[in-house]
């Protein structure tokens, strides 16, 4: 009896394993695809000069990359944040604004895959936003810990243009985790 439980024990553990290991790399798939899907956009909208009155993106496009330097990230941005598209990449919530609105535009990412290495930034890092219709430049100024039901980080800053950028916290819990780590960027011209 004994061995047995500890071989359907073992059967499952291996079972668990292999499907973690195939979320990792269909995702990392997906993210590739968006990546090559962003990159080409680029390209043909500076080629057509694509002006922000032209800019509409449908749910789930991938619309542009979010480059951090400090971590060495390129990372494909898709327009929207639920599951599937943050298996692409970074997603932008629908009901926030776009760079140069002057308004809150709000990133989000899995704390395990686009945003890993999201422990690592300080205030002063850079994030290069680069859309359609332009590039943007923001620098860190700030970054807090809100429980994962805290909706109050959501909401218009206008006239202000704030680039908030949330994962999943702490960056190293095992399943869903309690807090959201959110950090608060502004347009580096404005920077002093």
């Amino acid at each position: 009896m004994r061995r047995m439980i500890a071989t359907l024990l073992l059967l499952v553990g291996i079972g668990l394993i292999s499907i973690s290991v195939w979320q990792l790399i269909d995702t990392k798939k997906q993210q590739v695809q968006s990546m090559e899907q962003a990159t080409d956009k680029l390209q043909k909208a500076k080629e057509a000069q694509v002006s922000r009155q032209e800019f509409h993106p449908a749910k789930n496009e991938t619309i542009g990359i979010l480059r951090i330097p400090k971590i060495e990230a390129e990372l494909p941005i898709v327009e929207g944040t639920d599951s599937d598209d943050l298996k692409k990449g970074v997603g932008h919530y629908t009901s926030t604004a776009f760079p140069g609105e002057q308004d809150q535009i709000l990133l989000s990412g899995h704390r395990d895959t686009v945003f890993r290495r999201f422990g690592e930034l300080k205030k002063g890092d850079e994030f290069i936003v680069e859309l359609p219709y332009g590039t943007f430049r923001y620098k860190m100024d700030d970054a807090r810990i809100v429980k994962a039901d805290d909706t109050s980080i959501i909401g218009s800053t206008k006239p202000n243009e704030v680039l908030n950028l949330s994962t999943c916290y702490p960056f190293q819990y095992v399943g869903s985790a309690p807090d959201r780590y959110v950090i608060y960027a502004y347009p580096a011209e404005k920077q002093s």
